[in-house]
């Protein structure tokens, strides 16, 4: 799936049934739910769904444990700003 392609699904009620935990996390973000985003993956213990959680953190502007998760993650889709690593993040979940 593309960003595009993913951000065409936003214009739905929910989102496809077929997406990974991370990505739901990640279309709920967009939805502006991000208790919703944040509980599918509070738990989710894959570098996957760990970047997200580390995002969410950053986005909530709770700094030490946004930067606890990206440690756990191992990934690096921090970017400067949320709007990007959140792009970043969508284009590397979806081509996995």
């Amino acid at each position: 799936m593309t960003v595009d392609a993913f951000r065409a699904t936003l214009a739905q009620d929910s989102p496809p049934a077929d997406l990974p935990a991370p990505l739901a996390a990640l279309w709920w973000d967009a939805k502006g739910d991000w208790a919703r985003a944040h509980s599918l993956v509070d738990n989710l213990e894959t570098p996957e769904g760990m970047a997200v959680h580390a995002y969410l953190h950053r986005k909530e502007g709770v700094d030490w444990n946004a930067d606890y998760w990206y440690r756990r993650a191992g990934k690096h889709f921090h970017r400067p700003e949320l709007a990007a690593e959140w792009e970043a993040l969508v284009e590397g979940l979806a081509n996995d």
